[in-house]
C-alpha cells in the first residue's frame, strides 16, 4: 500500500464504526466512510468538538450537521516537489469536500515520471472524469500539457479555480464539459493522441437519459477505447477506483489485457490510503493500477 503521509493541513485523526474524524485545515469534520467496518472506542476526545458531522438519510444522500460557524469554503495546500498547489474546499451535499487527499501519492508519482520524461520530449496528458482537478494540477505544474474533462460544468469550473488559486491559469491546460467516452471516441476519430492517460470513473451513477452506470460493467470497455488516443510512446496509463468490488489485482488485469497488449511495459497495482493519527495504522482508501511504458 502507498500512503499519502505527507500532507501539513489535512489529518485523519481518527476512523471507526463506519465514520471518520478528518481536519481540513482548521476547520474538523465527521464524513462517513463505508471501508470502516470496525466498531473500536473512539480514541479521541475531538470527536464531540467537531465543526460539523454528515448524517446519511434513509431516502438516500444526507445533509451536514452544522455544529460550529464554517466557512462556506477554505483553501488547503500541497507541496509538491516544491510546487505549491491550492485547493478550494467546499462541503457538498454527497458528502465530499471537492479534494480526495489519499491521491496525494499519485500526483507524487506522475509528476515525476513527466519530470523525467520532458528532459528529452514534451508530454501530453488526457485526464478523464477529472473532478475538481487535483491530478490536472500535478500534471500541469509538472510540465504537461494537459486535456482536463469532466461532465460536470460545476466541476470543471471548480477545477479551474484551484488552478487560478495555484498559480497555473496560464498553463496549457484545456478544459472540456464532456460525457468522458464520448469525447475519447471523437479525439480517436480526430486522431488525436496523449502520452499519458488518468482515469478516475465514478463507482455508480446515472446517465442523462437515466440509464444505469456501474463501473464493474464498464471499466474494461473504458479502458479499452482509451488505448485508442495513446501516443506510439505512451508515458503512463492510470485507473483509479473506490468500488470495494473491484479489487487492485482485476485492475491490473485490465490494463495488462488492453494497454500492455499493444505496446511494451509494467503493470502494477495496489491500494492507497492514508495514515491514522491515533491508531498509527493506515485507512485503505482505493486502489490503483498503473501501467508504465517501457523507459
Amino acid at each position: 500500500m502507498r500512503i499519502a503521509d505527507k500532507w501539513k493541513e489535512y489529518r485523519l485523526v481518527d476512523c471507526t464504526s463506519s465514520e471518520k474524524l478528518e481536519f481540513w485545515g482548521n476547520v474538523s469534520l465527521i464524513r462517513p466512510d463505508p471501508q470502516v467496518i470496525w466498531h473500536t472506542a473512539r480514541k479521541s476526545g475531538l470527536w464531540e468538538k467537531a465543526d460539523a458531522r454528515y448524517i446519511r438519510s434513509d431516502k438516500g444522500g444526507g445533509s451536514w450537521d452544522i455544529r460550529h460557524r464554517i466557512p462556506e469554503k477554505w483553501q488547503i495546500h500541497y507541496d509538491l516537489c516544491g510546487a505549491p498547489l491550492t485547493f478550494n474546499i467546499h462541503p457538498t451535499g454527497f458528502k465530499h469536500t471537492g479534494l480526495f487527499p489519499e491521491q496525494a501519492v499519485n500526483w507524487e508519482y506522475v509528476s515525476t515520471l513527466i519530470q523525467e520524461r520532458r528532459r528529452t520530449k514534451p508530454v501530453t496528458v488526457l485526464n478523464l472524469f477529472a473532478y475538481t482537478g487535483g491530478a490536472t494540477l500535478a500534471c500541469a505544474a509538472a510540465g504537461a500539457e494537459v486535456c482536463h474533462v469532466d461532465a460536470s460544468k460545476g466541476m470543471v469550473q471548480w477545477a479551474r479555480d484551484n488552478a487560478a488559486a495555484s498559480g497555473l491559469s496560464d498553463k496549457p491546460i484545456r478544459w472540456i464539459v464532456d460525457d468522458c467516452a464520448k469525447f475519447v471516441q471523437r479525439e480517436i476519430r480526430r486522431g488525436r493522441r496523449y502520452d499519458a492517460v488518468i482515469m478516475d470513473p465514478p463507482s455508480y451513477g446515472r446517465g442523462p437519459g437515466g440509464e444505469v452506470w456501474k463501473l464493474e460493467d464498464q471499466v474494461y470497455d473504458l479502458v479499452n477505447s482509451c488505448v485508442g488516443v495513446l501516443s506510439d510512446d505512451p508515458l503512463f496509463f492510470l485507473l483509479n477506483s473506490y468500488t470495494t468490488g473491484l479489487s487492485p489485482s482485476v485492475m491490473a488485469y485490465i490494463i495488462g489485457e488492453t494497454v500492455g497488449t499493444r505496446v511494451d511495459g509494467t503493470v502494477t497495482a495496489d491500494e492507497i490510503g492514508l495514515p491514522v493519527e491515533t491508531s498509527g495504522k493506515v485507512l485503505p482508501c482505493g486502489s490503483s493500477a498503473y501501467f508504465i511504458g517501457k523507459r
